[in-house]
């Protein structure tokens, strides 16, 4: 059975940081590109930041030079460290597990932790 568990999420105050983690399992995690998505209220998520299994890295315009994702291939885990936090970074955030190939499976995603940014 595979399980994306996000953890991390909370409230902070414009300017602070947060450090959000997806663990998994039931997956050959190594080979997988990990995302983090974000969305707001009546909106469709959008990629907030991805990791391949080369760890090469892709972030949003809106979060590029404050927020860092990266990989720990041997705790099975993605972090998304979050700095300089504002208001709009408010949503819930979830984690995505991509295979390189269908043959490995599909798409997964974790249940979401919320990121509230307010003072």
């Amino acid at each position: 059975q595979v399980q994306l568990v996000e953890s991390g999420g909370g409230l902070v105050q414009p300017g602070g940081s947060l450090r959000l983690s997806c663990a998994a399992s039931g997956i050959m995690f190594s080979i997988y590109t990990m995302g983090w998505y974000r969305q707001y209220p009546g909106k469709q998520r959008e990629l907030v930041a991805s990791i391949t299994s080369g760890r090469s890295t892709n972030y949003a315009d809106s979060v590029k030079g404050r927020f860092t994702i990266s990989r720990d291939n041997a705790a099975n885990t993605v972090y998304l460290q979050m700095n300089s936090l504002k208001p709009e970074d408010t949503a819930v955030y979830s984690c995505k597990a991509a295979p390189p190939s269908k043959v490995y499976g599909d798409d997964y995603w974790g249940q979401g932790t919320q990121v509230t940014v307010s003072s």
